[in-house]
């Protein structure tokens, strides 16, 4: 298939799967049931490899750390946002929530998503406990879907880079309320400002 003839079944893929998510939300709300519906398009959605080839998505240089993000659609007011993320291996993240929810497919390569349920009360600003609840290797056919109040980290293994297809209720731009957790420090701060490394966008 060639670079035009990919790009638009990419796009028309992309399109019907979104529509069908956007229907499950509609018809069943943000409910874990409605989450594994949209988990089960998106694993439909990633096993099309041809449609996102490495040469059209690359991961930044390799040995650098960070995620590049692909935007593959959003509606005009935020809602419902699909991206693409390449990261090398090597990468990981502090736990953090997303206050939408998510659900992430791979296209390809392995990134371990560790999920913690907060054990403190929340009355201590500033404070927070978490403990490991269980863990999800996300790899071709087998995904993850995550409330909003959910928390995860990810962490990227391998030889190779990993690209995966991360679908929002609302675009990662606009989630300026994220927490984070260091479990070493015992703390909780807003994520974007306190973890977020540089995302190299196109």
């Amino acid at each position: 298939m060639n670079a035009p003839a990919a790009s638009a079944a990419r796009t028309a893929a992309v399109a019907a799967a979104m529509d069908r998510i956007k229907a499950i939300e509609h018809e069943r709300g943000v409910t874990r049931p409605a989450l594994d519906a949209i988990l089960a398009e998106m694993l439909n959605l990633a096993q099309h490899e041809a449609l996102f080839p490495q040469a059209e998505f690359p991961p930044l240089p390799e040995g650098e750390k960070g995620s590049r993000r692909y935007l593959l659609q959003e509606d005009p007011d935020g809602r419902f946002a699909i991206y693409l993320l390449a990261l090398n291996p090597g990468n990981s993240t502090k736990p953090h929530d997303h206050t939408t929810w998510a659900v992430v497919s791979a296209v390809d390569g392995q990134e371990l998503n560790r999920v913690y349920r907060r054990t403190d009360d929340g009355s201590a600003p500033g404070h927070a406990s978490l403990e490991l609840a269980r863990e999800v290797m996300v790899e071709p056919g087998r995904g993850i879907a995550l409330m909003p109040e959910d928390i995860h980290s990810i962490h990227t293994f391998g030889d190779k880079p990993t690209r995966h297809l991360h679908v929002y209720g609302l675009a990662l731009e606009k989630l300026d309320a994220r927490q984070g957790f260091d479990l070493e420090q015992g703390t909780v701060q807003p994520y974007n400002k306190a973890f977020m490394t540089p995302t190299a966008n196109r």
